[in-house]
Formats: C-alpha cells, structure tokens, sequence
C-alpha cells in the first residue's frame, strides 16, 4: 500500500517541548487504510474530534531513529482538521525503555496511496 518517511517527535515528559527526530519510516496495508477511513467517517457523523485506530505492529514494519525504538505500542491517531473537516492520522506510541510519547507528523487520509 504506502510507505511512509515522517518526521518524529519526542516527549519525555508532558510539560517538556517535544524534541525532533529524524525519520519514522512505516508501512500502511489497505486493511489499515480501510480502518483510517472508517473511523474517519465515524468522526465525520458523530461529531467526535478524534480517536485512536490499533495499528498492526506485525505488519507496520517500523523504522525508528537510532537510540529511540523499540515502542512499547503503537496506534494511529485518527483526527478532524482544517475548515473541510477532512480525517488526518499520525503515528503515536510510547518508547520501551522509558514510556517517552514518540509521534509523527500528520498525514491526510486521503493522499494515501491505493
């Protein structure tokens, strides 16, 4: 389906400003296209902000910066944005070693690749 490369974040703790990473690179199947779809149109007739999509770690095959993997879990965070209301996701998980909230830049739904 799509290889992603995004830029990530890294938080260590909720007041820290998040701290540049390099490249996240991961690999979105149709089966979690059709997911970010779904709850994306749920959004869209439930009037919810957001919401939080699994992500399948046995097909993600997650690239993380050195020093910063592995994570502990992994989800997509599906949410509303712009003035059109369209549905964007990102990458969110928390690292192994110290539970520090790793994420990527947003993407929109729509400019995955079928």
């Amino acid at each position: 389906m799509s290889t992603m490369t995004l830029e990530g974040w890294c938080k260590t703790t909720a007041e820290q400003k998040p701290t540049p990473l390099e490249d996240i690179r991961f690999y979105v199947t149709d089966v979690d296209r059709l997911h970010l779809e779904q709850a994306e149109e749920y959004l869209q007739k439930n009037d919810q902000k957001e919401m939080m999509v699994d992500a399948d770690m046995n097909t993600l095959e997650l690239q993380m910066p050195e020093g910063y993997g592995p994570l502990a879990d992994c989800m997509f965070r599906v949410y509303l944005g712009g003035t059109e209301h369209r549905g964007q996701f990102h990458l969110v998980g928390h690292r192994a070693s110290d539970g520090s909230l790793i994420y990527t830049n947003a993407v929109l739904i729509d400019q995955l690749i079928n």
